[in-house]
């Protein structure tokens, strides 16, 4: 290949639009979406598909949405695929572009994955280097865990209605330096489980300990022992992380309650 060919994408092919990739990535950390929840930035995505020139399809698996182009006859396919929900978070940062949703905050940077998308979405309508089919794949409630947005799209039949050869995803990694990417062979990020363990004791007034079974006590106990799952269970060898999320018990300071929970 020539070194004036322009098959692949640079990245000043993207200075023009800099600003407004910076408008669209500071307009979806504004107004974020939960999981199942992603009505407006769903829309908000379709519209601007649409405006380039892509088949969209709404509402894959709840609020997915699907943008295919085609070109030339080629025959193969593939996907690029981005999340977009957030988290509940209440955000704090001060920026004039802050979350003006109380207790929602883009604080896994899937309004950053969203954007680089749309990014290679208008690239692509208007560039046209490929000869096949373009599957861009927004994702709702990556944040689900089990049950996620993930599931419920390819159960609506993903892949049988937009086959590929192959599909491409990323997530940002804060840390890294500002224009590289890391890899590696094989599995690069880990999968998630949620356990949720709810400890029955017996209640009782504080003053009164020995005549209760403390369910808060036992929690604690087991947020603690949990961690030695890592340590003493998996392989040195391997990777593997034991969060626990959230912590619930009790209504008042004076009394034991009948029973506490905990996330994993």
């Amino acid at each position: 290949m020539s070194q004036t060919s322009n098959q692949f994408a640079r990245i000043e092919d993207f200075e023009d639009g800099t600003a407004k990739l910076v408008e669209t990535r500071r307009h979806l950390h504004a107004h974020p979406e939960l999981s199942f929840e992603e009505v407006e930035t769903a829309a908000y995505v379709a519209e601007r598909l649409q405006g380039w020139g892509y088949e969209v399809t709404r509402n894959v698996g709840g609020l997915g949405v699907v943008g295919r182009l085609k070109q030339g006859e080629g025959g193969r396919s593939i996907a690029i695929r981005a999340d977009m929900d957030a988290l509940p978070i209440q955000e704090a940062t001060g920026l004039p572009y802050a979350s003006k949703a109380k207790g929602k905050m883009h604080a896994c940077g899937h309004d950053g994955h969203t954007t680089m998308l749309l990014g290679a979405a208008e690239y692509l309508a208007r560039t046209r280097h490929f000869n096949g089919t373009v599957n861009l794949i927004f994702q709702p409630a990556e944040e689900a865990g089990r049950g996620s947005g993930a599931q419920a799209m390819i159960a609506d039949g993903l892949f049988e209605r937009f086959p590929c050869d192959a599909i491409f995803g990323l997530h940002n990694h804060p840390g890294a330096p500002a224009g590289t990417f890391l890899m590696r062979p094989g599995p690069l990020m880990a999968a998630a489980d949620t356990a949720t363990i709810t400890i029955t004791g017996r209640g009782g007034h504080a003053s009164r300990p020995h005549l209760t079974v403390d369910p808060i006590v036992v929690a604690a106990n087991m947020v603690m022992t949990l961690q030695t799952i890592v340590s003493r269970n998996v392989n040195p060898t391997e990777t593997a992380v034991v969060t626990v999320g959230t912590i619930h018990g009790g209504t008042a300071s004076n009394v034991i309650p009948e029973s506490a929970e905990i996330t994993v």
